[in-house]
């Protein structure tokens, strides 16, 4: 038997960790013998550890995951998990009914609310005294964190696909801030300019550039989200603030176009689809999403056309670990869940959302709303900090109070 094929086999068997003294041992013996009888004990040695090797792999037990297992346990003793997240009836439907239907005996109580009127309401509870609430899914609930109102989130990941970095896009978990506190579920390209579709006002493909929205006839047409607190308004306008092309001279420029705001998305886009404004700025995509499903006639301009695009944001697809939760094991259970194929598939749908899972089907959604490389993100540390720094005081500024 030559020596480079002995070789061979000594490597092949010590890839495959299949007793490796004991082929050397076989080996050295067969060089010793004649070229047949030293062929077919090498042979032999070789097909005799890799089938003992296939019966020890299947003689060993399955992995259990006793943690997971003692995990759901608990959670049905406390039998019901508080969660609060964006209003609307689909939405609390998917984030309600699916994880029912997994886990029986596990009611999910749900409070539906905008992330602008919930932070107040925490933060007095918190005051007083009281911790009601499991688990967060809203928009990003930067504002929570420096009253340290979440628990670091990773301890309650258990299921192993969720810990696995190939499940999400970009080779990670993303989180908000350092503190890894907030997940970033649903990255999206966010819809920035809406219009009525119903009348022939509004031409959509007109629109090649923001600045088109200075154009003297949108004076006094243009309704907008409120940007001067947290919300889809604020976000667009801090697009406008970092987009290198845009910035501060076009926010004061679209200030003489005499926009009005208002803090009541169903209002903003109903008084589009009324026809009383052919232009809208900055609404929650998801409110749209849904009156356009009704039937409203509402469309979003395809940011793909718009030379700046759009920003990326996760709208009110964060996810969160309140502390001192009331049912913490329930609320592992349903972070687990809804971080799940199952879970994100069942949230993204009615949201129009994208999921930062690999796995989860985005065709329920306009291709327009995958993550693009190197779009700007209005939610990262450094566009919050921007936002507080220059951007609030510059609305102020332009707008008033």
């Amino acid at each position: 038997m030559k020596k480079d094929l002995i070789a061979e086999v000594v490597e092949v068997a010590s890839k495959k960790k299949l007793f490796r003294e004991t082929i050397n041992c076989f080996i050295e013996a067969a060089k010793k013998e004649s070229k047949a009888f030293g062929m077919k004990v090498v042979l032999a040695a070789l097909v005799a550890a890799l089938n003992f090797s296939a019966l020890v792999a299947l003689a060993a037990p399955a992995p259990s995951n006793t943690e997971w297992e003692k995990t759901v346990a608990a959670a049905r003793q406390e039998g019901q998990v508080v969660v609060t997240g964006p209003p609307g009836a689909d939405v609390r439907d998917a984030l309600t009914e699916g994880f029912q239907k997994k886990y029986p005996g596990i009611r999910v109580d749900y409070d539906a609310s905008t992330v602008r009127d919930f932070v107040p309401r925490i933060v007095a509870e918190r005051k007083a005294g009281q911790f009601l609430w499991d688990v967060f899914v809203h928009g990003s609930g930067e504002l929570l964190i420096p009253m340290g109102a979440f628990d670091p989130i990773e301890p309650a990941l258990i299921l192993p696909d969720i810990k696995d970095p190939k499940t999400w896009r970009g080779g990670k978990m993303e989180f908000l801030d350092p503190g890894k506190m907030i997940i970033i579920m649903t990255p999206f390209q966010r819809g920035t300019i809406f219009y009525n579709t119903s009348t022939k006002v509004v031409n959509p493909k007109e629109f090649k550039s923001y600045k088109d929205l200075l154009d003297p006839k949108w004076k006094g047409k243009i309704v907008a989200d409120d940007p001067r607190r947290p919300g889809p308004g604020q976000a667009t306008f801090a697009l406008f603030a970092l987009h290198p092309e845009l910035g501060a001279d076009f926010i004061r420029a679209l200030g003489k176009q005499q926009l009005t705001f208002l803090r009541d998305w169903a209002q903003e886009v109903d008084l589009v689809a009324q026809g009383k404004y052919p232009l809208l700025i900055g609404v929650a995509d998801f409110v749209a999403n849904a009156k356009a499903k009704q039937g409203v006639p509402i469309g979003v301009i395809d940011p793909r056309q718009l030379k700046e695009g759009s920003d990326q944001s996760p709208a009110d697809g964060t996810l969160a670990l309140f502390n001192r939760a009331p049912h913490p094991n329930a609320a592992k259970v349903y972070i687990n869940w809804l971080l799940s194929k199952e879970g994100q598939t069942i949230f993204t749908r009615p949201t129009g959302y994208i999921s930062s899972r690999l796995d989860v089907p985005t065709d329920h959604a306009p291709a327009w709303r995958v993550p693009q490389p190197g779009s700007i993100k209005t939610y990262t540390k450094a566009a919050l900090q921007m936002k507080d720094k220059d951007m609030l005081p510059l609305l102020q500024e332009v707008f008033g109070r």
